[in-house]
């Protein structure tokens, strides 16, 4: 006898606990304490919760496919979005800019109950790489399709950015910057540092140590760290300032975000170099090869999985840490996180969380796919 799927019943407890939370938070202004409403306060609300229980209660249930519980996810993600787009028109009037409608904890649960469950759906399917590259593409046009159909433009944070799309597009660009900037620097330095401590096993210890110090040291406090040394440097040598060194802005950001990449890609180019067998290096040095022709054409080809699972792991590190650039001018979506928190408007934080989120997810799955290609090309 076929046994529930004990996943799928956490996803359905989280999804039904989001359909009794309020769905949004409405305020009459950004300062008013708000009003949280579920979907039964809405005209519309009941059908959408009985259908959203039925497959929710279902999902748990034997027999079902692996592509029906996808579709059903994404049917359940773009209900619940459209949802909170419908009641944000409901409930604010017309020609009204002060009003806010948030989204509420009902709607974040029923996020992550569907998000789980197309997940879940994805790893029983086993795609194969090229699928995974168009279910990454299509959803990324789905998304781009829903904020431009102007479904979400009555929801407080779509206001927000209406509000400073012009400056929400700099700091896109200045977030963007200091995480490939950072990552660009760290793969220039640590690769050769890599390569350096690979050929020469005495300088491990050292080098590795040290690295270790700098990633032990609280992302905050290395931040603090960065303002007086380089306003001492910027105030003595004035050839410094003019080329943007100072205390505070993007400079120092980008160097605290460069120092913190180096441990993962000096590490992993070290583990991808001493991974490859001996018997291989021998192999390529027997047929006359040099020692840089071997590191460039055997070793280095070899080694690319585990380099791109440092490239990895230091992009989503460093799209999340640039929001603390915000804190010393840097710029980046931090500049709405910390203004948001300074005026207690939560609408204007998630303006700065929200699309970090998204390029942190975007950026491990796309570069998680790039693995996995090299990885068959070096088998």
């Amino acid at each position: 006898m076929a046994r529930l799927s004990r996943p799928a019943i956490l996803f359905a407890l989280i999804g039904l606990a989001g359909l009794a939370l309020p769905l949004v938070q409405f305020k009459a202004n950004r300062i008013v304490p708000g009003n949280e409403v579920g979907f039964a306060g809405l005209p519309w609300g009941l059908p959408i919760l009985v259908i959203l229980g039925i497959v929710l209660i279902a999902g748990p249930l034997p027999g079902w496919p692996a592509t029906l519980r996808l579709i059903a996810a994404v049917g359940g993600l773009a209900c619940a979005a459209l949802s909170l787009g419908a009641a944000a028109r409901h409930l604010v009037p017309d020609g009204n800019t002060l009003a806010r409608v948030s989204p509420g904890s009902g709607f974040w649960m029923l996020l992550l109950a569907f998000g789980l469950i197309m997940a879940d759906a994805v790893t029983r399917l086993r795609p194969r790489l090229s699928m995974r590259w168009l279910m990454l593409v299509g959803t990324l046009v789905l998304v781009a399709a829903l904020l431009g159909s102007g479904a979400l433009d009555g929801v407080s944070v779509m206001r927000e950015y209406d509000a400073r799309r012009d400056l929400f597009l700099r700091e896109a660009q200045a977030h963007l910057t200091l995480a490939f900037g950072s990552l660009g620097l760290a793969l220039l330095a640590g690769i050769p540092l890599g390569i350096a401590i690979f050929q020469a096993p005495r300088w491990r210890g050292p080098v590795l140590g040290a690295l270790n110090i700098l990633q032990t040291i609280p992302s905050l406090a290395l931040f603090g760290i960065m303002i007086p040394i380089f306003g001492w440097i910027a105030a003595t040598l004035p050839a410094a300032a003019q080329w943007g060194v100072s205390g505070i802005g993007a400079f120092p950001a980008l160097v605290a975000l460069f120092l913190y990449s180096l441990l993962p890609v000096v590490s992993n180019t070290l583990a991808g170099l001493t991974g490859v067998p001996a018997a291989t290096r021998e192999a390529a040095a027997g047929l006359g090869m040099t020692r840089a022709q071997v590191l460039a054409q055997v070793l280095i080809p070899l080694a690319l999985p585990v380099l791109l699972a440092a490239v990895r792991i230091v992009l989503v590190q460093n799209i999340g840490l640039a929001v603390i650039a915000g804190l010393i001018g840097g710029g980046g979506f931090g500049t709405f996180v910390f203004q948001g928190l300074n005026q207690t408007a939560m609408d204007l934080v998630l303006l700065g969380t929200l699309p970090t989120i998204a390029l942190a997810l975007v950026a491990g799955i796309a570069l998680d796919l790039l693995v996995q290609a090299s990885k068959r090309t070096a088998s």
